[in-house]
């Protein structure tokens, strides 16, 4: 089932997605630093921020792949095979 935030993010542009991944990850950090220092009220925020950067990494990466051409995707492919293979 798909989140709210899942939801949401497909509404965005790209420029917006990438702006919000850019501002999110200052949040994580901010919170990193005052968890350090003081403590959270609520430790698990961090983990809910990790979860909204992962989310907007893979609607980022998610768009990229879909305008990939289809020689581009091709590529893709192989690569991932050849990665399976090696293990």
């Amino acid at each position: 089932m798909a989140t709210k935030k899942f939801i949401e993010l497909q509404d965005f542009t790209v420029e917006q997605l990438h702006s919000e991944l850019e501002q999110t990850q200052k949040q994580y950090q901010k919170l990193e630093f005052d968890h350090t220092l003081k403590g959270l009220e609520n430790p698990l925020a961090l983990r809910e921020v990790r979860r909204d950067i992962a989310r907007l990494r893979t609607e980022i990466r998610k768009r990229e792949i879909s305008e990939m051409t289809p020689e581009q995707l091709e590529m893709r492919t192989k690569k991932i095979h050849r990665r399976r293979n090696n293990r």
